[in-house]
């Protein structure tokens, strides 16, 4: 009876209910421009799936495009990983333009929701306009690339070649018959039960995928890959670099308040990060220096305004060409510029007009505020007399005779004396 009893327990244990099979897939979401950060959220994954022993990695993928030199790691890290790669286009009204495509064909599998869309990988040139030759290069090396990891895959070359010299897309019905895509799966579930059973060659051997009954388990970004990956975006560099532009200031002018010095600071650090993954014009950048020095300058300097007009128009101009792409994801956003002109404008144009009207102020203290101040005589004052003026007794001298008790009111400061009149 206990040699029963052990059996069954080695049973129970060595061999798992249906359906448990032990597989796991690895579930990430590419959502937005592909950027430095999305290609380090890639590797960390895939590394960790591979020390894990993980069956699959699944992408689920919908972005515009992004970066050629982010778009090549993460190609390369898809094609040198161990584990199969899965990259599924989706919701429904996803998209996996420019970058987006290469990445999708590097996989193993390349999966697409219904509505759905892939292609145009044509590549965009950043900041100044390369000439037609250069640009033809440019093109050639896209194209051979792009046919070269098509060809990888088993996928249609021709077709791949079309998507970046003609900026071809396909929707996921034809990207199917045109073998640009290997499945089309209406739902996760889907596609995982269509997945299983599937066989790829590794290394020249045979490897037979396993998804039925797999656990998914998703990996979203941590936290300082987030943080990261909104800071990439044009429309938060360009804010934090001007409120880094702006605390800095502060700090200049007003040593010792450490708030707006330390908060321009970790700004400008932010900033300078993002634009490492930008499509940075550095006459961009001058501008928006310049126009900051002319504001400034404009506090310090009466030039009736134009300094003030010339900092303005410095300010447009540096925010148009900060960022110079064809992609609308890489370019600030009309609203964020005028929000944010305004905003420095009216700043700047009231700091300008309390320091005028400060200038204008009659001085409250010193020599020069007692100029027009009213007191008693303390004294009959026939010429010279004692008065009582701001709170003090003052030696005093008036050219009209003055009686004692009556109002005076300064008229000059000479030395310690004051010299005063009948108010």
């Amino acid at each position: 009876m206990l040699r029963l009893l052990f059996f069954c327990l080695f049973l129970f244990i060595c061999c798992p209910p249906a359906g448990a099979t032990g597989a796991v897939v690895r579930k990430i979401s590419i959502s937005g421009p592909i950027t430095p950060v999305v290609a380090g959220y890639l590797q960390r994954n895939l590394q960790e799936a591979e020390a894990g022993r993980e069956n699959l990695v699944l992408i689920t993928m919908d972005t515009p495009g992004g970066l050629d030199s982010a778009m090549r790691d993460s190609v390369k890290l898809i094609m040198s990983s161990t584990i199969p790669v899965v990259v599924y286009v989706a919701p429904s009204g996803a998209r996996a333009a420019s970058a987006g495509a290469v990445i999708a064909l590097a996989a193993d599998i390349c999966a697409m929701a219904p509505g759905t869309n892939i292609g145009a990988a044509h590549p965009v040139t950043m900041g100044e306009k390369p000439d037609k030759v250069m640009m033809d290069k440019v093109v050639n090396d896209a194209e051979a690339y792009l046919e070269g990891i098509a060809a990888k895959r088993g996928k249609n070359v021709k077709l791949a070649g079309q998507m970046v010299r003609e900026s071809l897309s396909l929707s996921a019905d034809k990207a199917l018959d045109g073998k640009i895509i290997d499945m089309i799966s209406a739902d996760q579930a889907q596609l995982l039960a269509e997945l299983h059973g599937l066989s790829l060659i590794r290394d020249g051997k045979k490897l037979v995928i396993e998804t039925a009954g797999a656990e998914v388990r998703g990996h979203e970004m941590v936290a300082k890959e987030r943080i990261l990956n909104v800071i990439s975006n044009p429309n938060v560099a360009y804010v934090l670099m001007m409120l880094g532009f702006l605390g800095i200031f502060f700090e200049l002018s007003n040593p010792g308040v450490m708030l707006p010095g330390i908060v321009g600071g970790i700004s400008l650090i932010l900033a300078f990060f993002a634009l490492q993954a930008l499509p940075v014009n550095y006459a961009g950048v001058l501008l928006l220096l310049l126009a900051l020095v002319l504001f400034i300058a404009e506090i310090k300097i009466i030039s009736h305004g134009m300094l003030t007009v010339g900092g303005v128009i410095c300010l447009v101009l540096g925010s148009l060409f900060l960022f110079e792409s064809s992609e609308p994801y890489l370019r600030v956003s009309w609203s964020v510029i005028t929000v944010t002109v305004l905003a420095t404008t009216v700043f700047f144009v009231s700091a300008v007009a309390l320091s005028i009207k400060a200038h204008r102020k009659k001085p409250l203290t010193g020599i020069a505020g007692l100029i027009g101040e009213r007191g008693t005589a303390e004294t009959d004052l026939n010429h010279e007399g004692k008065v009582f003026v701001h709170g003090e007794y003052w030696q005093a001298s008036s050219d009209s005779p003055v009686r004692k008790g009556e109002e005076v009111a300064v008229v000059a400061v000479e030395g310690m004396r004051l010299k005063v009149k009948k108010a």
